[in-house]
């Protein structure tokens, strides 16, 4: 069972997996494309901390995927099945008008489906359900 703070980490996880949904539902010249490759990468760096934190491992203050995926296979070798791609672009750089850059419809949906593969593996591995979090 998880506690409190990491499951608190968990539903804003899932808080940003629902903004991402809803956007990927969108007509296609309405979707925030930019804006769901952001949630999709915060969505899984957020689910990859709440799985370290149950194991106690400082991963300091980091946007890097693959980074915070290494940590997590020092304890859990089944995370070097996991891939997260290029989610990590999307952390900062395209919140910004300095690299301004508009994400394909094409594009959102591959980060999506990254997200997906992430929140499902994770939550599988902690144990839990997400209608539990609610």
């Amino acid at each position: 069972m998880i506690d409190e703070y990491t499951r608190k980490w968990i539903v804003k996880a899932l808080e940003d997996f629902r903004v991402a949904r809803h956007e990927l539902s969108q007509p296609e010249g309405e979707m925030a494309t930019g804006a769901t490759c952001f949630h999709c990468q915060q969505m899984a760096e957020k689910l990859l901390k709440a799985f370290l934190i149950t194991k106690e491992v400082d991963f300091g203050k980091t946007h890097d995927l693959k980074f915070l995926l290494r940590l997590c296979s020092d304890k859990d070798p089944d995370f070097k099945n996991l891939e997260v791609g290029n989610l990590t672009a999307y952390a900062v750089d395209i919140r910004y008008p300095d690299e301004f850059y508009v994400p394909s419809t094409q594009e959102a949906r591959a980060c999506f489906g990254i997200a997906q593969r992430i929140k499902d593996f994770v939550i599988k591995k902690l144990g839990i359900k997400e209608q539990d979090l609610q």
